[in-house]
């Protein structure tokens, strides 16, 4: 082959090694634009037999069929309480891929034993990021650590404006004070497109996932929060009625094959 033909085939072959040496399915930088924020109330002595059967049976095969696990953990408060979130590129694909899930073999085998681990798996929100950016890291996270979400209810006429106040005030503080922003969702409002599993509807929420090294790191955050400004200073005199409300807080401590740590 001559150096005319070789010059002239140059951008091909450098685009085909470019394709070559480039991933299959590069990583996105966040993960999921639908998910489930799951918790269970169990029978006493119940979560390490759900969380045994769950990481042995319920994490590859979710998976295999479209679903993101994309953490599990233990109520640090409450010894009767597993917490899950899983995730969606979208509701059509979360209707497909559930109906896949608990119609297929992994399900079909090991449900009596886990229902009987239950007593209410109804509390399940249903929420997206407040911005694309604002999802869960789609790599796993490294060591143990302390996984803490706050929800917090509003009412459905405040929320685009408590979006934007938090995103400008609340988060930017909490990062100021020492928390690691895991994830930022609201409600995802949407028609519950799987029936068979409910979901808490007619809830608005905005819920701030924060991760700390453990138990003593938000403490301390705690407090450098509280010695920080009031986030009330300034707020629109429509959403000071927001903040009368204190938010629901769970400290998550995540189980071993949990890909959201702290």
């Amino acid at each position: 082959m001559n150096r005319r033909a070789l010059l002239s085939m140059a951008p091909i072959l450098a685009l085909a090694m470019q394709a070559k040496a480039a991933p299959e399915d590069p990583p996105m930088a966040t993960c999921c634009p639908v998910v489930e924020l799951r918790q269970y109330t169990l029978h006493a002595g119940g979560r390490e037999v759900l969380i045994d059967i769950f990481e042995r049976e319920f994490v590859e095969t979710q998976e295999a069929v479209g679903i993101r696990v994309i953490g599990t953990f233990r109520d640090l408060d409450d010894p009767n309480r597993f917490v899950w979130l899983r995730g969606f590129p979208d509701m059509a694909a979360r209707t497909k891929s559930l109906e896949a899930f608990y119609s297929g073999p992994a399900w079909q085998a090991h449900r009596d034993t886990a229902n009987a681990t239950m007593i209410d798996s109804d509390n399940v929100l249903l929420l997206h990021p407040t911005t694309p950016a604002s999802g869960f890291p789609a790599k796993a996270g490294q060591g143990d650590g302390l996984v803490v979400a706050e929800i917090r209810y509003l009412a459905p006429a405040a929320a685009a404006a408590f979006q934007a106040f938090a995103a400008e005030r609340i988060i930017p503080q909490m990062r100021e004070a020492g928390a690691h922003v895991l994830a930022t969702l609201a409600t995802e409002a949407s028609p519950n497109s799987f029936p068979k599993l409910p979901i808490r509807e007619g809830e608005t929420v905005h819920v701030t996932f924060l991760g700390f090294s453990g138990e003593p790191a938000h403490r301390a955050w705690r407090a450098a929060l509280a010695a920080g400004p009031d986030w009330r200073d300034g707020a629109p005199e429509a959403l000071l009625r927001e903040f009368s409300r204190k938010p629901e807080v769970i400290r998550l401590m995540p189980t071993k094959r949990s890909r959201l740590r702290g």
